[in-house]
């Protein structure tokens, strides 16, 4: 059964209006505290988000990673995490809890708890780990508005030519890097949830997470594929063709920021100082198109990873 009509079949019991109607990757629970609570729970499953021969350490900073980006994208300070956990080899275990302490020193947050079970010999390890933050402004997936300027906020494609390193290319480590550990942008999505109608992180592809953004919206988004910054170690390693960005906006894992926001707030946006860049707007209409100095640009078969496809 593909992703999206697993969700769309959830859709019809997800009525807690927190939910969001699993529009976004987040729920949202208003709170009389400082900010609103944000909750999101990620899995990652050996052979289809990490290798097993990624060694246990980077494991565990990835499943961190990969939910605080959520937590980022909502704008929210994290509080702590809930970890689900299948113990199979003592070492590889052992390890993975070091990777982990290590991660959430990194990130400054607590260990709240979670659940261990034993998982059957041989089978691919599958772990869950749930964050909770607060946010005074969680932007909505739904919110973005026609007429609203895309920003894109961290480096897109980096991660995607990691795991060909990873799988035995060879390459620069800072891609590596990329792939098995990446950096959530959390100071980042809090100075931009203010000036945001909608935010995403880019988990499952630029491409694909923008048309999440525009679909959840009722709107169209069309994305200038030259606009897309390419970092330095990116184009020295993989080129610089239209197929080159191509894999770069459709490869995943990036956990870079999307923001839609009115074109009034352009100026404070690019002032915020990170590097935020406008490439795309959206429009009346559906669906995603793509152009570059050529003009229109066909889009690939596939936007991104999606669960169950294909």
């Amino acid at each position: 059964m593909a992703e999206a009509d697993f969700i769309a079949r959830l859709r019809t019991i997800a009525t807690h209006p927190a939910a969001r109607g699993l529009m976004d990757d987040a729920a949202v629970l208003p709170s009389a505290g400082v900010g609103d609570l944000v909750l999101t729970h990620d899995m990652i499953v050996e052979g289809v988000h990490y290798l097993p021969t990624d060694p246990p350490q980077d494991v565990a900073w990835k499943l961190l990673a990969v939910n605080l980006s959520d937590l980022a994208a909502k704008g929210a300070t994290p509080v702590g995490v809930l970890l689900g956990y299948p113990l199979g080899d003592p070492a590889w275990d052992l390890a993975f809890v070091d990777g982990l302490a290590a991660a959430l020193a990194a990130h400054d947050v607590a260990l709240l708890g979670g659940d261990t079970v034993s998982a059957p010999r041989g089978a691919p390890r599958m772990i869950g780990l749930t964050a909770i933050g607060r946010s005074s402004c969680a932007p909505d997936r739904r919110g973005a508005q026609t007429g609203d300027d895309l920003w894109l906020v961290g480096a897109i494609g980096e991660a995607g030519a990691g795991l060909a390193i990873a799988r035995g290319a060879g390459g620069p480590p800072a891609l590596l890097a990329a792939y098995r550990r990446p950096v959530p942008l959390l100071a980042q999505g809090r100075a931009l949830a203010p000036y945001a109608h909608a935010m995403a992180d880019v988990s499952d592809g630029l491409l694909i997470d923008a048309g999440r953004i525009a679909t959840a919206s009722g709107l169209a988004v069309a994305i200038d594929l030259d606009a897309v910054p390419r970092s330095t170690t990116l184009s020295g390693f993989a080129g610089d063709d239209r197929a080159a960005r191509l894999a770069a906006v459709t490869a995943g894992d990036d956990y870079a920021l999307l923001c839609a926001a009115d074109p009034g707030a352009a100026g404070t946006i690019a002032a915020l100082g990170f590097g935020a860049v406008r490439i795309g707007r959206f429009a009346a209409g559906a669906g995603v198109t793509l152009t570059d100095h050529d003009g229109p640009v066909p889009l690939p078969a596939r936007l991104g990873w999606e669960h169950g496809a294909g």
